[in-house]
């Protein structure tokens, strides 16, 4: 059993709106360290196959199904087994 974490986030040149509005909020409460963000979501899996093996299929399905090719990006993290 292999887990497995896949991160989905935009892409660097596509506009976040939500990561926009946090990062105004912050500016809002005085955090003015704050000179960029993203936002992005995850994926957790438990795959019965090996980490290479696991690692493939899970990217094929964030490739066909998680991730939008024209704006986002992902990245599969095998987190143990």
């Amino acid at each position: 059993m292999t887990k497995i974490r896949v991160y989905v986030a935009y892409k660097a040149s596509i506009l976040d709106p939500q990561a926009q509005a946090i990062k105004a909020a912050t500016r809002k409460m005085g955090y003015k360290e704050v000179s960029d963000l993203n936002v992005g979501k995850y994926f957790d899996f438990e795959i019965d196959a090996e980490a290479q093996v696991a690692t493939e299929k899970v990217a094929e399905i964030a490739n066909e199904l998680l991730a939008n090719p024209n704006m986002e990006t992902y990245k599969v993290e095998v987190l143990g087994e």
